[in-house]
C-alpha cells in the first residue's frame, strides 16, 4: 500500500500539477455562465454549491477552485504533511482541511455534502478498495446529493495492475456505482492536463 504520507514528506509528488484540475475550471466555467454544455439540464441540480467534499485533496488545488463557488468546501487527506501544506496557502473562500481516512469517515461528515468532487483519488487507491470508495462516497452525501468527477481511464501504464494509477473502464464505473448512484450526465472534457488528452471521463452521479 502506498505511504502517501512519505511522498510529501520527500516531496515526490508526481500527481501535484500545482494548478487545479482542468476539467474542473471548464465545468465551473460552464456552471456559472449557465451554459449547461454536455450535461444538459442536470448541471441546474447543483446550485446553489453549498458543502463540498474533496477526498484526496493533497495540496487543496481543486478546494481552492471550488471554494470561489461554494458556501464551505473540505478538503479531507490521508497524509498530514499534505493537509498542513494546504492550510498553510492562501484561502479563496470557505474552504478547510482535516487529515482523516475517507474509508473510516468521522460521524460528523456522514450525509453532510451536497456534493462530492473527485479528481485523483479513485485511480490512487488499490484496486479491491473501489466498492468501498463508492460506499463512503455516497454515505458522505445527502438525499439528493451528487458526485461529480473526472476518471483516468487510461494512466499510460504498460499494464493494468501497474499504477497508482489505476486504470479504469466506463463497465467497470457502471458496474461499481449502480447500485448507490444515478448517472445524469456524462462528457470528455476539452480541458486536460498535458498528456493526459483523452484519458479523462467527466460524470456527474445522483446518489440514491
Amino acid at each position: 500500500m502506498t505511504n502517501w504520507e512519505e511522498h510529501y514528506q520527500q516531496k515526490d509528488t508526481p500527481w501535484d500539477k500545482g494548478a487545479p484540475s482542468p476539467a474542473l475550471l471548464e465545468f465551473l466555467t460552464k456552471l456559472t455562465s449557465n451554459d449547461a454544455g454536455a450535461g444538459g439540464d442536470s448541471f441546474s441540480t447543483l446550485l446553489p454549491l453549498r458543502r463540498v467534499l474533496v477526498p484526496g485533496c493533497g495540496m487543496g488545488h481543486d478546494v481552492r477552485a471550488l471554494a470561489a463557488h461554494a458556501e464551505e468546501v473540505v478538503g479531507l487527506d490521508i497524509a498530514q504533511s499534505a493537509v498542513s501544506a494546504a492550510s498553510a496557502l492562501p484561502r479563496t473562500g470557505g474552504e478547510r482541511y482535516e487529515c482523516a481516512d475517507l474509508f473510516a469517515l468521522p460521524e460528523r461528515h456522514r450525509g453532510a455534502y451536497d456534493l462530492v468532487w473527485e479528481h485523483t483519488c479513485f485511480c490512487a487507491i488499490d484496486r479491491a478498495l473501489r466498492p468501498a470508495y463508492v460506499n463512503a462516497v455516497a454515505d458522505a452525501l445527502r438525499p439528493g446529493g451528487h458526485l461529480l468527477a473526472v476518471f483516468y481511464l487510461d494512466p499510460g501504464q504498460a499494464l493494468a495492475t501497474d499504477g497508482p494509477p489505476f486504470e479504469t473502464t466506463l463497465r467497470e464505473l457502471n458496474a461499481l456505482f449502480t447500485p448507490r448512484f444515478h448517472l445524469r450526465a456524462q462528457w470528455p472534457p476539452a480541458q486536460t492536463f498535458p498528456g493526459r488528452e483523452k484519458r479523462e471521463w467527466m460524470r456527474l452521479l445522483a446518489v440514491r
